[in-house]
């Protein structure tokens, strides 16, 4: 019988996780400790960024004890809890820069020539007077629309009552019973028709 079976040839320890982290870290720097410092714990206030390096005891016991407003007056603490809710960003109360005009020696517009408020493109109206809110807008024909519309014999300014009153002109003009049997004017008749359906979806009439 052989000292060692082959059986105790296949077994392995697995290796310990932190084994290698340990192997490089510092020493611990508590006082008195020399296990690896393989865990941090931040320094303090005013010394963001900085970390000591403890073993697991003990950066369990310092942070325990560890409170970052340390010696800070309570008007403070208040004061940077209340920026934290905006990320330390500056903000400002809704409604009381509505007043606030631009100085007078800021020019309005840039510099150049009269051509470059030509080509510069606004389509939002910020940079010119304000718009008149009273005034309708004008509704741009979609491709399908403004395609029926032309069907109609119309343009894209043209009203609900226009388009009936066209509809039903073209209608009665191209009707099977009006046109004696013409087969050019059945064509006539169902392109109209489609024409007024794709108007009427859309709301214009």
């Amino acid at each position: 019988m052989k000292p060692y079976p082959k059986y105790f040839e296949k077994i392995r320890i697995r290796p310990e996780k932190d084994a290698e982290a340990k192997a490089h870290a510092p020493i611990c720097q508590w006082d008195g400790c020399k296990e690896p410092g393989t865990h941090r714990a931040p320094v303090g206030r005013m010394a963001e960024g900085q970390y000591f390096k403890f073993c697991f005891d003990h950066v369990r016991e310092y942070n325990k004890g560890f409170n970052y407003f340390s010696g800070v007056p309570d008007s403070e603490i208040a004061r940077f809890q209340r920026e934290a809710l905006t990320g330390h960003r500056p903000t400002w109360t809704m409604g009381t820069n509505g007043g606030v005009h631009t100085a007078p020696d800021f020019a309005q517009k840039r510099s150049g020539r009269a051509g470059y408020y030509n080509r510069m493109r606004d389509p939002f109206n910020l940079f010119n007077e304000p718009r008149d809110r009273g005034a309708p807008r004008e509704r741009k024909a979609r491709p399908l629309e403004a395609k029926a519309l032309e069907t109609l014999g119309l343009d894209a300014k043209a009203t609900g009552q226009e388009i009936k009153a066209r509809y039903k002109e073209l209608v009665k003009r191209h009707h099977p019973d009006a046109n004696g049997g013409d087969r050019g004017s059945e064509d006539r008749f169902r392109d109209v028709l489609q024409a007024y359906r794709v108007l009427k979806q859309a709301g214009l009439c």
